[in-house]
């Protein structure tokens, strides 16, 4: 079988699999599908296969193959970038002027106050099978928010976000950025878990945004850092894949989003750790106040 027919296999498992990322810098599945679909188009039927056919094609469209990284280095210190890129301009959503809500949400003027009406919501029906409301922690006065997707089982079980296994990965990525979990509010966009970890429905999105933007309204943080492609195609309102994302300062009501990939997908794919190494760095710089 051709080089090009065993990426393309590859690439459709992927795909079926309702992944939409192949880190090769900012390529998809999808862009790489195309490219093979060209290569194979201008070569000869009876050609003998190469097995470095397909990285020769990537190479050609300026796609960077990086060799694969143990699954031990997952939790290993990030590693030091050696260069830095200046970030274009991104998505802008809503604007900076303050976005107050009428009713209840109008007088929450802290984040407890927001915290006591998610733990009263019944706008969705998430809290029947959830055993505990999932807020957010943090500092009040944070410059860096973190933004992921929703409880799982052991945010459920606490009331607390990110104390998994990938809480302790974001922990390490916080402190890579000389940042501790006590000087940011860690938050997801649902409050409640979805039964068996499911994918948020449109109407529990939008029962939940409310109280998303009112916590950021009172915390206004310097910058976000948005956590996996849920996380920020409900920001971005997009459905642009992380890796046309990444690399861009966004704007969310007027906070600078950063977007990068989930510390669960880390755990799954280590060769993630160096675009996401090189996206906190960028919020990193925006703290301090530097954009490239």
């Amino acid at each position: 079988m051709h080089a090009e027919d065993l990426l393309r296999r590859y690439l459709e498992q992927r795909r079926d699999q309702g992944e939409n990322e192949l880190v090769l810098d900012t390529l998809s599945v999808e862009d790489v599908m195309r490219l093979i679909g060209a290569a194979r188009t201008s070569s000869k039927p009876d050609a003998p296969a190469r097995a470095e056919d397909w990285r020769d094609t990537l190479r050609s469209s300026e796609a960077d193959v990086r060799p694969p990284v143990s699954a031990e280095s997952a939790s290993a210190p990030v590693p030091t970038p050696s260069s830095t890129a200046i970030a274009r301009d991104g998505i802008v959503v809503g604007s900076e002027g303050t976005e107050l809500f009428g009713g209840e949400l109008s007088q929450c003027h802290t984040l407890d106050d927001v915290s006591a009406l998610i733990a009263a919501c019944r706008k969705c029906d998430l809290y029947r099978t959830a055993k505990h409301p999932v807020p957010g922690e943090g500092s009040a006065t944070a410059r860096l928010v973190c933004v992921g997707e929703a409880p799982g089982a052991s945010e459920d079980e606490t009331g607390r976000p990110f104390v998994g296994q990938a809480g302790q990965l974001l922990t390490k990525i916080l402190e890579a950025i000389k940042l501790s979990r006590d000087e940011v509010f860690i938050v997801n966009v649902l409050k409640h878990r979805p039964p068996g970890n499911r994918n948020p429905l449109p109407v529990e999105v939008d029962a939940c945004r409310p109280y998303l933007i009112r916590q950021l309204e009172i915390i206004r943080p310097t910058v976000i850092v948005a956590f996996g492609t849920f996380a920020a195609q409900t920001l971005l309102d997009t459905k642009l894949s992380i890796g046309k994302l990444r690399g861009a300062i966004h704007r969310y009501h007027g906070i600078p989003v950063v977007v990068t990939y989930h510390p669960a997908a880390l755990l799954r794919n280590p060769a993630w750790k160096r675009p996401t190494w090189e996206d906190v760095q960028l919020a990193r710089r925006i703290l301090d106040g530097v954009r490239k």
